[in-house]
């Protein structure tokens, strides 16, 4: 599990001072002059904009990193469909040699039964029939027989040379043995090749799985990096929020601090307009029972409409 602090070290990441935030306390929105909270304005605006940019950076590369997972995702989704499709030919392929395997079993049973047919599983074989006929000629040769055990002897010696001649007939009689031996062969074959292309098919199948496996290891990495980078965005952007509220608090303050100076001048001003007023009718008072007024009394009456 990827940590922040490796995110940081391995994307190059700004890391976030919390010393250079700008804090605000009531007491100093309270009773702050305007001077301080101008400056103190411009500090968090400033520092909201550098908090606002370290977010955007983050986000930048967060959403790459999304971008890549996607991209990994899509891999691994393109290594599973190819396995798919190749273990789909492997099991054509198998069933395939095991129906070819079949075929052949029945053949390779077919060459059995009739080399049975043929003797050659049944009676005396050709090299025992050719011992007998050469015992018999052996003893037809050194034994002294009268005329009907030589008679008897010589049939023995004839029948068992019509058998000899029959079986090797038989024997040389084998092309349809052969052409079964040769199908049976053909089949095997062919199965074989079926088998060859099942081993091909799956050690593809299992890299595909591999690679799968393996890009799928990857999406879920650069899913944590992407995870723990859009944590940096959210801390980022949280503390510009703040600042920003801490600004608009700020310049909402000032507002009000504008206000009241605005009333205060206005009331200076009725004041003044107050006092100007009263020292008119004073001095056309004056006016009126006789006085003779200077320049500058005649102007104030003027200003304030009494003259």
């Amino acid at each position: 599990m990827v940590t922040k602090e490796e995110v940081i070290e391995q994307y190059d990441i700004e890391p976030m001072d919390e010393a250079d935030n700008v804090d605000l306390s009531e007491d100093d929105l309270e009773n702050g002059s305007k001077g301080q909270l101008i400056k103190r304005a411009g500090q968090l605006r400033d520092r909201r904009n550098e908090l606002n940019q370290m977010a955007s950076e983050r986000a930048s590369k967060r959403d790459d990193l999304n971008a890549k997972t996607r991209e990994k995702v899509d891999e691994a989704q393109e290594h599973r469909e190819k396995r798919d499709e190749l273990n789909e030919q492997v099991q054509e392929h198998k069933d395939k040699r095991n129906e070819l395997n079949a075929e052949a079993n029945e053949l390779f049973d077919e060459v059995e039964e009739l080399k049975q047919e043929m003797e050659l599983g049944s009676g005396k074989s050709i090299e025992e029939l050719k011992e007998e006929i050469e015992d018999l000629e052996f003893r037809q040769q050194t034994e002294v027989l009268d005329a009907e055990d030589e008679r008897e002897l010589i049939e023995k010696i004839d029948e068992k040379r019509e058998k000899l001649a029959e079986k090797k007939e038989k024997v040389d009689d084998t092309s349809e043995l052969d052409e079964l031996v040769e199908e049976a062969e053909e089949v095997r074959s062919e199965a074989s090749q079926h088998h060859q292309k099942v081993t091909e098919l799956a050690d593809k199948a299992q890299e595909h799985h591999n690679q799968m496996i393996e890009a799928y290891r990857e999406a879920d990495d650069i899913r944590d990096e992407a995870d723990e980078m859009h944590e940096l965005f959210v801390e980022a952007q949280e503390a510009a929020d703040r600042h920003h509220e801490d600004f608009v608090r700020v310049q909402k303050r000032l507002r009000e601090l504008d206000k009241e100076e605005e009333r205060e001048r206005k009331d200076e001003r009725a004041e003044k307009r107050e006092e100007e007023k009263e020292e008119a009718e004073e001095i056309y008072q004056k006016f009126k029972e006789g006085e003779t007024l200077d320049t500058e009394d005649l102007m104030k009456l003027q200003k304030t409409g009494l003259l």
